[in-house]
């Protein structure tokens, strides 16, 4: 193997191993042979990628970057030596997945356990987040994504379809309140947001030439997951700007009724992976799953 390689299979299951001695045991070979190797990397690389002590390996910043690429470095090596060995295009090896927290949960996760269960060789890492991540950095194959995109020269993305925003309240709730007639009521009313790390809550609102953009409101309750905004919206707590395919439930049996629809925004949802020469199987076959389910679950990805 090239030179550029040594040390990376041992920096890796070192890594994931938590030592020396049991990533020696793994790869059958010793423990200082393990550190040797790992020490040439660095001097190669001109940086040090651990902190190691008498009990423990730590790694360094550095070491946490360079892990995201060696990881996919050995995946890609692993499904090549596999297509070799096969002579067919079969996902394989483990497959890092990010997606939205409640969307994910709800409508994706399940598409893709059902899919792993059609190729045995084909694992997966599946985390429920709704910050922006760096898919890189991270080491995470594939991202779905709702929201306007930054535009990143490394990154490719398909359109899935498009949820619209729905300021929603309970009867209950409006007619303690009243029904709110302009934009300028939203400031009158309790409303519901999500939690916001950084700025004032706000919503996504549109104008009258269907241009979109965020609006303070006055956020009386903060909750993190769309399944506890949709729970507070129904018990009468405030107005709530809600997906379509989380509220449309809702509002078909009369629990929470629209308000205000001419602000209704619409949000993107996409997926998005890293841009490579060649596309893996993994990452081909699941981009492939999830548009024939949003195809499938038109009142989904289109509500």
């Amino acid at each position: 193997m090239n030179e550029n390689f040594d040390g990376i299979r041992e920096f890796v299951t070192a890594i994931d191993s938590g030592s020396f001695s049991a990533a020696a045991e793994e790869l059958g070979v010793t423990g200082s042979a393990v550190g040797k190797s790992i020490s040439r990397l660095e001097k190669r690389l001109g940086v040090q990628l651990l902190h190691r002590t008498t009990r423990r390996i730590d790694m360094t910043t550095a070491g946490e970057t360079f892990l995201a690429t060696c990881r996919r470095v050995l995946a890609e090596l692993h499904e090549a030596e596999a297509l070799l060995a096969t002579g067919r295009q079969q996902p394989i090896g483990r497959m890092r997945v990010d997606l939205p927290t409640t969307f994910g949960r709800r409508h994706i996760a399940p598409a893709l356990l059902r899919m792993a269960q059609r190729y045995p060789r084909l694992d997966l890492s599946i985390s429920l987040q709704d910050r922006p991540i760096d898919l890189v950095g991270e080491g995470v194959d594939l991202a779905v994504r709702i929201g306007l995109l930054d535009d990143f020269t490394d990154l490719v993305a398909r359109k899935l379809g498009h949820q619209r925003m729905t300021i929603c309240a309970a009867p209950a709730y409006l007619e303690r309140h009243g029904m709110p007639e302009s934009i300028d009521d939203l400031s009158k009313h309790d409303c519901l947001v999500g939690w916001q790390r950084f700025g004032q809550p706000g919503w996504l609102i549109a104008d009258n030439g269907g241009k979109t953009a965020y609006r303070d409101v006055r956020a009386r309750h903060e909750l993190t997951d769309g399944d506890t905004l949709l729970m507070a919206s129904i018990a009468g707590c405030g107005l709530a700007q809600l997906p379509g395919w989380l509220s449309m439930e809702a509002l078909a049996t009369g629990q929470l009724r629209e308000v205000l629809p001419e602000l209704s925004a619409t949000m993107p949802i996409h997926v998005i992976w890293q841009k490579t020469r060649h596309l893996q199987p993994k990452v081909q076959v699941t981009v492939e799953e999830l548009e024939t389910l949003a195809t499938a679950e038109a009142a989904v990805f289109r509500a």
